[in-house]
Protein backbone atom coordinates (compact mmCIF):
# COMPACT_ATOMS: atom_id res chain seq x y z
CA UNK A 1 0.00 0.00 0.00
CA UNK A 2 1.74 3.38 -0.82
CA UNK A 3 2.33 6.08 1.61
CA UNK A 4 1.06 9.76 1.02
CA UNK A 5 2.58 10.88 4.02
CA UNK A 6 -0.47 10.96 6.35
CA UNK A 7 1.57 8.73 8.90
CA UNK A 8 4.33 10.44 9.29
CA UNK A 9 3.30 13.93 10.25
CA UNK A 10 1.44 11.89 13.81
CA UNK A 11 4.56 9.90 13.86
CA UNK A 12 6.72 12.81 14.04
CA UNK A 13 5.08 14.64 16.53
CA UNK A 14 4.93 11.29 18.42
CA UNK A 15 8.45 11.39 18.59
CA UNK A 16 8.94 14.70 19.22
CA UNK A 17 6.54 14.25 22.47
CA UNK A 18 8.38 11.14 23.24
CA UNK A 19 11.36 13.15 23.32
CA UNK A 20 10.43 16.01 25.18
CA UNK A 21 8.71 13.33 27.95
CA UNK A 22 12.23 11.69 28.57
CA UNK A 23 13.52 15.12 28.78
CA UNK A 24 10.98 16.44 31.24
CA UNK A 25 11.74 12.81 32.96
CA UNK A 26 15.56 13.34 33.51
CA UNK A 27 14.91 17.13 34.77
CA UNK A 28 12.65 16.23 37.02
CA UNK A 29 15.12 13.45 38.53
CA UNK A 30 17.92 16.18 38.71
CA UNK A 31 15.23 18.59 40.44
CA UNK A 32 14.37 15.88 43.37
CA UNK A 33 18.48 16.30 44.19
CA UNK A 34 17.90 19.57 45.26
CA UNK A 35 15.23 19.82 48.53
CA UNK A 36 15.11 23.95 47.53
CA UNK A 37 13.45 22.97 44.26
CA UNK A 38 10.00 22.32 45.32
CA UNK A 39 8.09 24.71 42.83
CA UNK A 40 10.14 23.84 39.93
CA UNK A 41 9.80 20.15 40.35
CA UNK A 42 6.08 20.46 40.21
CA UNK A 43 5.96 22.86 37.35
CA UNK A 44 8.42 19.81 35.32
CA UNK A 45 5.63 17.28 36.67
CA UNK A 46 2.33 19.09 35.84
CA UNK A 47 4.35 19.89 32.06
CA UNK A 48 5.94 15.90 31.79
CA UNK A 49 1.65 14.77 32.45
CA UNK A 50 0.48 16.89 29.47
CA UNK A 51 2.86 15.60 27.25
CA UNK A 52 2.07 11.84 28.39
CA UNK A 53 -1.79 12.68 28.11
CA UNK A 54 -0.80 14.05 24.51
CA UNK A 55 1.28 11.33 23.41
CA UNK A 56 -1.72 8.65 24.66
CA UNK A 57 -3.99 10.72 22.52
CA UNK A 58 -1.46 10.24 19.40
CA UNK A 59 -1.47 6.58 20.48
CA UNK A 60 -5.04 5.93 20.54
CA UNK A 61 -6.92 7.92 17.42
CA UNK A 62 -7.29 10.99 19.29
CA UNK A 63 -5.65 14.73 19.16
CA UNK A 64 -5.12 15.60 22.75
CA UNK A 65 -5.25 19.66 22.90
CA UNK A 66 -2.44 21.44 24.11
Amino acid sequence: MPSHGFESAPLTRLEALKKKHALYKEQIREAQKSPAADFYLKQLKKQKLLVKEEIEGIRYGGRASA
